[in-house]
């Protein structure tokens, strides 16, 4: 991937870009060794999120990044000097309309989501957007709508169902016989709940950002769940409320005809529990459902069986693969997170959200 030198931070304003002259022509034109097109990604946000995109992007072929967005110049500069992206805007509308660049990894405050997206869909780019997707259904269905009105992809970027171990677990789901449980935790004590508690409130903790534990981490639980089992006929949630208007932690009771599910989610307290997938012939243990780790299945009167694949360390690669590989295909959809599957997981968190009295501002647009 081609570095670029360092140079000196601009001088903060609104809506400065600053590009080299491009690197690149459109994307039909490029080509890099082996005769590979080359998609040229920009990034919103400068988070940790980021940071490990950023990392696992390294190791994807025929994708470079471009362009980075922050609304501090200052910041910004720094961000992309560090690491090598040419181009760097604070202006959103800019960098849409800009021609350094194909794609957009969309990873800033949840409520912020739909509106870039579809910002950047209509300027003709590809999207792989962080979860959750959208704040609600409602703006899921209108981003949806851009990518198909536009021909552009739309993915989001749930990655755990594209790891190797989440292979293993469907390959084999079926030797659990009649599925009757699905148990799935999520619970990590939030590194900003100290600060919350003593009077400071950030980001994790603001409902104008659609943000709380089952947004922010219950997600990495139902996903994988309504991938696996479909879209659940009820939903009965619960939570503790904060002080701000959001969940701090919660549980999630889900049914299926002949089975149920049960997960927990919480910023407010650790657990290190293991997912469990219960048939009437064995059990499968997943640790660390939001990206699979291991996958053990034991039949009942067998053996433990260890089920997982190699995977590599930082598993954001294989859903950057699966975007750079859909774009080369001229897919607007992904066949693994598809529409109807990121669709249906907002559902449940909608109705889940209006059961415990979690309202957005984005829900009264």
């Amino acid at each position: 991937m081609m570095s670029v030198a360092a140079r000196p931070s601009p001088t903060p304003e609104a809506g400065f870009s600053i590009c080299p002259r491009p690197l690149c022509d459109r994307l039909d034109t490029i080509q890099i060794q082996g005769g590979t097109s080359m998609l040229r990604i920009g990034i919103i946000g400068s988070n940790f999120i980021t940071e490990t995109f950023i990392d696992a992007a390294r190791h994807v072929d025929g994708l470079q990044l471009a362009a980075h967005y922050s609304r501090s110049a200052e910041r910004g500069a720094e961000f992309a000097d560090k690491h090598g992206i040419p181009c760097r805007f604070t202006d959103l509308e800019e960098m849409a309309a800009s021609r350094e660049l194909d794609a957009v990894y969309i990873a800033s405050p949840n409520s912020l989501h739909a509106e870039q997206a579809v910002l950047f869909m209509k300027r003709g780019k590809h999207v792989l957007c962080e979860k959750p997707i959208a704040s609600n259904s409602r703006e899921l269905r209108e981003m949806i709508a851009a990518s198909r009105e536009h021909g552009v992809l739309l993915l989001e970027a749930m990655k755990s169902t594209f790891l190797p171990n989440f292979a293993a677990i469907r390959d084999n789901l079926g030797r659990l016989g009649e599925v009757r449980q699905y148990f799935a935790s999520f619970c990590q004590y939030s590194s900003r709940y100290d600060r919350y508690k003593a009077g400071e409130v950030l980001n994790a903790f603001k409902p104008e950002l659609s943000n709380g534990s089952l947004m922010d981490i219950g997600v990495y639980c139902l996903y994988p769940l309504v991938a696996l089992f479909g879209k659940p006929q009820t939903v009965q949630a619960s939570a503790v409320m904060l002080d701000t208007g959001v969940d701090g932690r919660g549980s999630l009771l889900l049914g299926y005809p002949g089975m149920e599910a049960l997960i927990a989610h919480s910023k407010i307290s650790d657990s290190s529990l293991p997912a469990e997938i219960q048939g009437e012939q064995g059990v499968m243990r997943i640790e660390r459902i939001s990206q699979p780790a291991s996958v053990r299945l034991q039949l009942r009167g067998g053996p433990e069986e260890d089920l997982s694949r190699p995977q590599a360390a930082n598993t954001m690669q294989y859903e950057i693969e699966a975007f750079v590989r859909l774009i080369a295909e001229g897919r607007t959809e992904s066949d693994i997170n598809t529409f109807e599957l990121s669709l249906a997981v907002m559902e449940v968190m909608d109705e889940a959200r209006r059961q415990i009295g979690l309202v957005f501002p984005a829900d009264r647009a």
